[in-house]
C-alpha cells in the first residue's frame, strides 16, 4: 500500500512538473529543458566584459560548435577543472596584480589544459611560450633552467605579453585574439579588412576558434552542472602546502639536495618543474626559490 501512495506520489509530481514546464513559453522552455545536459546554450557571454554577439549567425554557431565539443569531452574537461582548484590560486593574483582581466585565466587552459604541455612547434609551459618569446619577457631558458614550466613566472610574462597587446588593439578580445594569432598577424589581418572587431575578422582556423574555446571553457567551468558535470569537492586537486628555500649557489646533485630537505628527487622535480637537468650550476650566484612541499609525499 506504501508503494503504491509512494509510486502515486512521484507520478503526480512528474505530471505537475511537465505541466509547469510547458506552460513555459518558447525559449525559455526550450532552455529549461537542456539544463544539466551538453545541448545547453546560454543566452548571452562576454569575454573580459566584452560582450559577444550572438545575434550574429556565424558567431553563434561557432561558439555552438566548441560548447558542445568540450562538453562532450567528458574526462578531458573533468581533468581540466580538477587541475583548475590547483592552478587558478597561483594565476588569478598575478593578473590582477597586472591589471589583466581575470577570464585570461581560461587562455591558460585552452593552451595547455593547466599542465606543463609541450607543441609541436617548441612552445612550452601551461602558457605556452617559444623559447625566444620567454627570453624577451625575462625567462631564463637553457639546459638547466627553463622558466616557461614556472607556472607564477610564465603568468607574469603572459600579463606583459597580453598589456602590449591590449594597448596596441584597444580590445582584450583582440589581445587574447592575438596571444594565437601574433600581434603582427592580427594587425594586419585588420589592416587588409577595415574592421577592428575579432568578431567580424575572416581569421585562419585556428585564430578563428580560439577565443570561441576560451568561451566555452569558462562557460562550461564556471557552470558545470548546467552542461552536465557533476563535481564534487573532493575531487578537485588541492595545492599543496609547501614552503620555498632561496639558493644563490651550485646544486651539484638535486637527488641529494631533496634527499636532504626530506623528499625525494621526484617529488622535487614536479614541484619545480624549471629544474631540467639532475643538478643546478650557479657560478654568477643568482637567486633561485625553490619549492619543497610540507605534505602529499
Amino acid at each position: 500500500m506504501k508503494t503504491n501512495k509512494a509510486l502515486l506520489s512521484t507520478f503526480v509530481v512528474i505530471l505537475i512538473s511537465g505541466i509547469l514546464i510547458f506552460g513555459i513559453a518558447g525559449d525559455n522552455k526550450e532552455k529549461l529543458l537542456r539544463e544539466g545536459t551538453p545541448m545547453y546554450f546560454p543566452t548571452a557571454v562576454d569575454f573580459a566584459g566584452e560582450p559577444a554577439p550572438l545575434q550574429i549567425s556565424d558567431v553563434r554557431e561557432r561558439l555552438d560548435r566548441e560548447l558542445l565539443i568540450n562538453a562532450n569531452l567528458d574526462a578531458t574537461t573533468v581533468l581540466i577543472i580538477r587541475r583548475a582548484n590547483r592552478a587558478f590560486p597561483i594565476i588569478e593574483p598575478i593578473l590582477q596584480k597586472y591589471g589583466v582581466p581575470d577570464d585570461f585565466k581560461y587562455l591558460a587552459v585552452i593552451e595547455s589544459g593547466l599542465v606543463n604541455a609541450t607543441s609541436p612547434s617548441g612552445a612550452k609551459g601551461v602558457w605556452q611560450f617559444m623559447p625566444d618569446t620567454a627570453k624577451e619577457k625575462g625567462m631564463e631558458v637553457n639546459e638547466l633552467v627553463d622558466e616557461r614550466y614556472h607556472l607564477e613566472k610564465s603568468t607574469e610574462a603572459a600579463c606583459k605579453y597580453l598589456l602590449t597587446a591590449k594597448e596596441k588593439f584597444g580590445s582584450w578580445t583582440l589581445a587574447a585574439a592575438s596571444y594565437n594569432g601574433g600581434m603582427t598577424g592580427v594587425g594586419k589581418k585588420i589592416d587588409e579588412q577595415k574592421v577592428s572587431n575579432y568578431y567580424d575578422l575572416g581569421l585562419t582556423e585556428e585564430t578563428s576558434r580560439y577565443v570561441f574555446r576560451i568561451l566555452a571553457l569558462k562557460e562550461i567551468m564556471k557552470n558545470p552542472a548546467v552542461y552536465g558535470f557533476s563535481i564534487y569537492e573532493s575531487d578537485l586537486y588541492s595545492r599543496i602546502p609547501s614552503k620555498k628555500i632561496e639558493v644563490d649557489s651550485t646544486i651539484s646533485d638535486l637527488a641529494n639536495f631533496a634527499k636532504i630537505q626530506g623528499i625525494n628527487y621526484k617529488i622535487l622535480k614536479i614541484h619545480n618543474p624549471w629544474l631540467r637537468d639532475k643538478k643546478l650550476l650557479n657560478p654568477f650566484k643568482k637567486k633561485y626559490e625553490i619549492e619543497i612541499p610540507l605534505s602529499g609525499y
